[in-house]
């Protein structure tokens, strides 16, 4: 007796394919715990720290418990009024925002000789700029202190500011330059074209295309002045015009530390800086990725 075979069923169409062995999966592909899993680890070991401030700054002196309840600001009264830190802050606010201007004015003046001028000593002049950043600043202590002592500038804030920007020009000029490069140079041309000088040209045509460059730019260079110690430790003697960094030094002895004031000197140095980045963060991405790109 002969039966017949049945024809083997056919695959159902809503079966997905399988992928072609050795191929890397794709994005999506991806399960979404392998993605989110690492990045809460990270996240976790992030705000640890800043928990760990904050529980110090707002719980009661003498208090070991892990909720800041109830909370206080007495150590937020304490470093402002009776550390002086609203002195300090206001020293560091005059110290930050002068170093943005005069950074960001020589940057793009020396951005702009570097992108749209060609002269013998300019590969070499890049180079020497480029090395400038292998340079650490305590080198620098010594003759700038001794430029600045027969200058009759210690003890003053020109000396930090004036210190501050020479050791952020050098990359502030590179970003710069490399932002300036991006902007067509026939811009510039047509504004010639029109009747307009090169200042003229620059200042109605290119400057307003630089905007998130000079962001970058300036922002990179506050932060770096609001958050240095070393110079403003060494230029600085009087109390009254030291900055944030030297005063949260003040707040440790070789016999004790007061940990919640430490830590609300801690959270009103970083606020301002958390404050300004959130603002700017847009810009400051754009500025970076467009200044690191050869036109």
């Amino acid at each position: 007796m002969i039966t017949e075979i049945a024809p083997a069923p056919e695959r159902v169409a809503s079966e997905p394919a399988r992928r072609p062995r050795g191929r890397r999966p794709a994005w999506d592909e991806v399960p979404r715990w392998h993605i989110y899993l690492p990045l809460s680890i990270y996240l976790l070991f992030t705000l640890i720290p800043f928990y760990w401030i904050l529980l110090f700054a707002l719980r009661p002196a003498g208090s070991t418990s892990l909720v800041p309840w109830p909370m206080t600001f007495d150590h937020f009264e304490k470093v402002w009024n009776e550390r002086a830190f609203g002195t300090y802050f206001q020293n560091s606010v005059l110290v930050g925002v002068a170093t943005l201007v005069m950074t960001t004015l020589v940057a793009l003046a020396g951005g702009y000789a570097l992108a749209r001028f060609d002269f013998r000593i300019k590969k070499a002049f890049m180079l020497a700029l480029l090395c400038t950043q292998f340079v650490p600043g305590a080198l620098l202590l010594v003759p700038l202190f001794e430029i600045f002592a027969n200058l009759r500038m210690i003890n003053s804030l020109a000396s930090v500011v004036i210190a501050e920007t020479v050791f952020q020009l050098p990359l502030s000029m590179i970003l710069i330059s490399g932002f300036i490069r991006n902007v067509p140079f026939s811009l510039e041309e047509a504004a010639w074209v029109d009747g307009c000088n090169r200042f003229t040209a620059f200042r109605i045509v290119v400057l307003p295309l630089l905007r998130p460059g000079l962001i970058a730019v300036g922002s990179f260079a506050f932060v770096h002045a609001w958050n240095h110690f070393l110079f403003a430790l060494m230029f600085l003697s009087d109390q009254g015009k030291q900055t944030i960094p030297v005063g949260l030094n003040t707040l440790m002895s070789a016999d004790s530390v007061d940990l919640g004031a430490l830590a609300a000197g801690g959270i009103i140095a970083a606020v301002p800086v958390v404050i300004v980045f959130a603002f700017i963060q847009k810009w400051l991405i754009t500025g970076f990725s467009a200044g690191a790109v050869k036109g």
